[in-house]
């Protein structure tokens, strides 16, 4: 519910858009544009003060300018501001159908486990840290958007993001709108990076056409852009950085799998002081020799996972597997004992799980509860006459029975089950999905994640994968031709099913894309967009040339916020080579101004990047507005200055 004082605000708020809506009938040069007017403000309202979630503001946005469409001869309109055939359009455009395809291809690479391997990479180089997380993640996705299309980027990324999160304990709104962001920096590294600087070249030479020998515009190459994208891409990285703290959400519960500890859970639910320890066994220690078996029970603690040598990673190992020099063990213990086990035998702790962390991560294993039901066929033998570690995949931390828990040290192990005992085991999250269908157990613990990889698919997923990046590079197909070859291939291939194919795609981000493109139409058709940018320039009249360069930046971010960067980029390229060629400036640098400025998507989630992170990231508008305000500013800013030292 909202608070008296937040409902207060809203209607103040609107009132005043109503005011300055009525007011636009007054001076707008037609009736369309001040109806497009009114329609603009109504849409950044219902954004800025989230009335409704924003993708059915969009939605109802488009059913609005359908109807005002339909009898805008009864208000004096003609012509229809979107036609009736147009105004769904947006559903099959080459950006939405784009995005669709790319979280379907990401979904697919994830389930073969690859984007696992390459969250552990960044873990491993980045460690678990916001400060340098950041960085390593923003750094290859703005890297990778420099020659793909960043919204590609950005969903290819999105499931590593989850993994990260899911190990780190850092959650996904604290890294997904850094990574969102400078996914679409990275898009003004090179020539290729973004719709509008692929389109700049074709604008400049149709423009070319009607200009005069003396003001023809020499096209731009691949890298002409690059010191400026590098600087602007460098500035973001850093924003966050520096900045984070303040301005991204302070991040849900909802949105993290994990924390950083996967006993967390395990103390939670059921009161045990365990937590898991990763300890190192140097050459000198006395545990060189002995097995697992041997030191469980002395020292009360279990041996969920050991590492020996580069290629010999077990979890839930055999009791009787051997302790050799230089293993790395997981254990679970009460953390003082843990201490104290790790002192006595020479083994070197680390602060935090490192070679386990994502086998043992909660996304991965974790605490589960199992009963021995009247009929099983355990019963009468125990954990250890069954080697359930190895058989089952089971580690027994505790069994309750008649009101009392026995723990490890007090012959847990030895104890002949009964039908009623309650288990309380470590488990990998894919063994205990198999036991659910086991009759010797009934699995208490139901919510966990059901996660079927198939690491058996990744030929053919990277397969799929190599052939839409090839297209995409190098061939003049389109982008949602090349995507959707990628996507289906995965279906076709099964790497995934269909229906994990239609759960992959994230339908707020296709409805609030989709729902916005008839607005970007009809701000462009009716005239509106056009009559704004020369009546801000017509102001600027005998200003510097700096200033209307800063104008022209200024109309490019607004613009890109309500239509389509490359509807924003043909309409002002135009303009902007005039306004230069008449002020003595290069109009090749204010054509390229326009390419780059029309990137400064961050103050709402209308850019394809924005609205495909909003709803795995849980964001608001507010947050957008929050940390994009801040972005779009120093966007600005980087971009008047890099642009007047290069060129």
């Amino acid at each position: 519910m909202r608070s008296k004082a937040s409902q207060t605000k809203t209607l103040i708020a609107a009132f005043l858009f109503f005011l300055v809506g009525v007011s636009s009938h007054l001076f707008a040069p037609s009736r369309e544009i001040a109806v497009v007017l009114s329609l603009l403000l109504l849409t950044i309202y219902l954004f800025a003060f989230e009335v409704v979630g924003v993708d059915v503001a969009a939605v109802s946005i488009m059913v609005l300018l359908g109807l005002i469409s339909h009898f805008g001869e009864l208000i004096g309109m003609p012509q229809p501001l979107v036609a009736g055939r147009e105004l769904f359009r947006g559903f099959s455009s080459n950006a939405v159908i784009s995005i669709i395809a790319v979280m379907i291809v990401g979904a697919g690479l994830d389930k073969t486990g690859l984007m696992s391997k390459v969250a552990s990479f960044i873990i491993r180089v980045a460690g678990n840290t916001e400060a340098r997380v950041i960085p390593a993640i923003s750094s290859t996705v703005g890297f990778i958007s420099s020659f793909m299309q960043n919204v590609g980027a950005a969903a290819l990324f999105l499931p590593v993001v989850g993994r990260v999160s899911a190990r780190t304990g850092l959650p996904m709104s604290r890294l997904l709108m850094p990574m969102g962001f400078c996914a679409i920096l990275g898009g003004t590294i090179t020539m290729v990076g973004s719709s509008p600087l692929i389109l700049l070249n074709d604008l400049i030479l149709a423009t070319n056409k009607g200009l005069s020998p003396d003001h023809q515009m020499q096209t731009w190459s691949l890298f002409s852009v690059t010191p400026v994208g590098l600087a602007l891409l460098a500035s973001g990285i850093a924003y966050f950085v520096i900045a984070g703290r303040y301005v991204l959400p302070g991040g849900d519960k909802a949105n993290v799998t994990s924390g950083a500890n996967p006993m967390d859970y395990f103390r939670d639910l059921y009161g045990l002081d365990y937590a898991a320890f990763e300890v190192v066994v140097p050459a000198g220690s006395p545990l060189v020799g002995l097995s697992i078996n041997d030191i469980e029970h002395p020292n009360r603690l279990r041996v969920i996972a050991i590492m020996r040598g580069s290629d010999d990673l077990r979890i839930g190992p055999a009791r009787d597997i051997e302790i050799v020099a230089g293993s790395v063990l997981g254990i679970l213990g009460a953390p003082e004992r843990l201490r104290e086990f790790a002192v006595a035998n020479g083994l070197r702790s680390r602060e935090e799980l490192e070679t386990f962390a994502e086998q043992l991560s909660a996304a991965k294993s974790g605490i589960a509860e199992i009963v021995i039901p009247p009929r099983s066929e355990l019963i009468g033998k125990s954990a250890r006459a069954i080697w359930m570690r190895k058989k089952y995949g089971l580690s027994l931390m505790a069994l309750h029975r008649g009101g009392k828990t026995l723990r490890e040290g007090d012959g847990v192990r030895d104890l002949p089950f009964q039908s009623g005992d309650a288990l309380v085991v470590h488990t990998s999250w894919e063994m205990l999905a198999h036991l659910l269908k086991d009759r010797n157990f009934v699995v208490i613990t139901t919510e966990f994640p059901r996660e079927e990889l198939r690491p058996h698919k990744v030929k053919a997923a990277l397969g799929c994968f190599l052939l839409t990046l090839v297209m995409i590079l190098f061939t003049n197909i389109t982008l949602s031709i090349a995507l959707m070859t990628g996507a289906i291939g995965m279906v076709l291939l099964r790497v995934l099913s269909i229906d994990e194919a239609y759960r992959a795609v994230s339908w707020k981000s296709v409805f609030l894309l989709a729902s916005l493109i008839p607005l970007g139409m009809a701000v462009e058709t009716s005239g509106t967009a056009k009559w704004i940018a020369e009546q801000t320039l017509s102001v600027l009249g005998g200003t510097p040339i700096w200033v209307l360069q800063l104008a022209i930046v200024i109309l490019a971010t607004f613009f890109t916020l309500v239509m389509s960067n490359v509807g924003a980029t043909v309409l002002l390229v135009p303009l902007a080579v005039n306004i230069a060629i008449g002020v003595g400036a290069d109009p090749a640098m204010f054509a390229l101004t326009v390419a780059l400025a029309t990137s400064n998507s961050f103050f709402l989630p209308t850019h394809q990047v924005n609205a495909l992170l909003m709803g795995p990231g849980g964001y608001r508008v507010a947050d957008y507005m929050r940390a994009g305000g801040v972005m779009t500013i120093l966007f600005i800013t980087v971009l008047m200055v890099m642009l007047n030292l290069v060129y």
